[in-house]
């Protein structure tokens, strides 16, 4: 399987929402529970990298947890990758209300024509977005060895990595407003997208 894998990361610390992000929720349900939902009409495994597991047994996921630890979102993506089946994993943060099925399928079929990319992950300006991209297995050598030499920056390694990075105004054809990369860090962030949905976003999943 080249890429039939989701991983959503749940880890994290949460410092400025207040409470853990595992925990919000939309309408009546967890925020991660819908992003299981939706990703599941992609994806052929879902793998939930945790620190609580007991949250997420009532879910059909594969669930695992950090092997490096304290070492932020690539101890994640090095855990998501491990337990993975496919070649490439999509990966996304738990905190993400929105996502994109195009966008989605779109860099699937990066990866499927353009060559051995290792990611295909997006820019904005010359910021990275780190998540709703896709990650190869060919890059567990690289984030163990970054752990070893305590490197814990995303963008360093795939600057040495061989990335295929999608630029803003390709990926605004997609998501004019960028929704697609929003995150909630704040209790502002999660009252505006309560606001916006009652339930999140199924753009057209």
């Amino acid at each position: 399987m080249l890429a039939d894998t989701a991983v959503i990361l749940a880890g994290g610390k949460s410092s400025r929402m207040g409470f853990d992000k595992q925990c919000i929720r939309l309408g009546d349900t967890l925020l991660i529970e819908q992003q299981v939902e939706q990703l599941q009409s992609v994806f052929k495994e879902i793998i939930i990298i945790t620190n609580k597991p007991e949250h997420y047994q009532h879910l059909n996921c594969i669930l695992a947890a950090d092997e490096l630890k304290d070492f932020g979102s690539l101890g994640g993506i090095h855990a998501g990758l491990k337990a993975a089946s496919s070649e490439y994993c999509y990966f996304i943060a738990c905190d993400m209300p929105h996502i994109n099925s195009d966008y989605i399928l779109y860099m699937l079929g990066i990866i499927g024509k353009s060559g051995p990319f290792q990611a295909v992950a997006t820019r904005f300006g010359d910021w990275l977005e780190p998540f709703n991209a896709f990650y190869s297995k060919s890059l567990l050598p690289s984030i163990e060895q970054a752990y070893k030499d305590g490197r814990s920056k995303i963008g360093d390694m795939l600057a040495k990595a061989q990335t295929y990075y999608v630029e803003e105004s390709e990926a605004r054809n997609f998501s004019p407003d960028w929704g697609m990369f929003d995150n909630i860090n704040t209790q502002a962030d999660l009252e505006a997208v309560k606001k916006s949905c009652s339930k999140i976003v199924k753009n057209n999943i």
